[in-house]
């Protein structure tokens, strides 16, 4: 089983070639590129890809990939919503994912940038290093009574919700289908869940229907001074809307692992390039917004998961029997 693993990272690298060693039968060569139209070329003589959730896997992509002759694609992650699955199912392609690596990860994440932003650890520590030891401007919030609104109640939402009650906090949530296992959090409507909550935490997948789930409307139904956390997809949130509501003075707190114009900035060091757009600049300028890079997966358990994982589907990719909860398309 060859694999051509795009957009590589040294970190990529050293957790593969540790799993590797337990695979003999996948051979894989890394690129330093991501995948598009023209790189897909590259994938001629391969058996399967490898792409990360900011990959672009658009038609042209597919098409290329699919005139090379490649048509299996390993995910090393969870999402999906960068792949156009129409034109995927149309040419063949047979998909898998990693479901789950570390729920832990992104949910301890998450609540660290709810606590940074809120005790607004980001400005304090600019400030000490400056022989500043004011405490103007850095009044925060205790967490501890407060009600925590989880939406999503996937895994990673399962167990942000744990570290919340954890926290002290009255904990409610927003699920289509109910985790009957949490018997410490009571379920609501969304537009309850975002009525009550003073720290709202966005745990869901991307789809046609909560496409900016949190817009105009929805934030002018927030509590005052309410705190708000996205580690999910950008394109959960209007990021206008949300600057809006920032400079009305709506949020005590924003914490963002993802937002919408990410693609090209995730994992890139651009600190010598132009932005193309505002919205990052806009978003770094408020002080109660914290920004990472997509990086709330990112711990030595995640990526050998993510690796391992990966692995056993490319040996599926050989058997035919895929693991139904890996499986996007076949």
């Amino acid at each position: 089983m060859k694999v051509l693993f795009y957009d590589a990272k040294p970190y990529d690298v050293d957790s593969f070639e540790t799993q590797l060693k337990k695979y003999p039968e996948v051979e894989i060569e890394f690129l330093d590129t991501d995948i598009n139209p023209k790189t897909a070329r590259l994938a001629g003589g391969f058996d399967a890809i490898c792409a990360f959730v900011s990959s672009d896997l658009s038609k042209d992509t597919l098409k290329s990939l699919h005139e090379s002759g490649v048509h299996k694609i390993l995910m090393r992650c969870a999402g999906f919503n960068n792949i156009d699955l129409d034109v995927a199912r149309e040419l063949g392609f047979i998909i898998l994912r990693v479901p789950s690596y570390s729920p832990e990860a992104v949910a301890e994440h998450a609540m660290a940038l709810a606590m940074s932003v809120n005790r607004r650890i980001h400005k304090e520590y600019i400030k000490v290093r400056e022989n500043n030891f004011s405490l103007v401007g850095l009044e925060g919030l205790n967490l501890y009574g407060k009600t925590a609104g989880i939406v999503g109640t996937g895994k990673i939402g399962t167990a942000m919700a744990r570290i919340c009650n954890g926290f002290g906090m009255k904990v409610i949530a927003y699920d289509k289908y109910p985790n009957k296992e949490l018997s410490f959090v009571e379920y609501k409507e969304l537009d309850d869940v975002l009525r009550e909550s003073d720290l709202i935490s966005l745990h869901c997948p991307l789809t046609q229907e909560n496409y900016h789930m949190i817009n105009e409307k929805t934030i002018s139904m927030m509590k005052d001074q309410v705190i708000l956390v996205n580690t999910s997809r950008g394109e959960l949130v209007d990021t206008n809307d949300l600057i809006a509501g920032i400079r009305a003075h709506k949020f005590h707190g924003v914490g963002l692992d993802v937002y919408e114009e990410e693609r090209d900035n995730v994992f890139e060091n651009r600190e010598a390039e132009i932005m193309e757009t505002s919205i990052t600049a806009r978003l770094l300028s408020f002080p109660n917004v914290i920004v990472t890079s997509h990086q709330a997966f990112f711990t030595v358990e995640a990526l050998a998961a993510i690796s391992e994982t990966t692995l056993e589907n490319a040996m599926s990719l050989q058997s035919g029997k895929f693991p139904e909860q890996n499986v996007i398309l076949q």
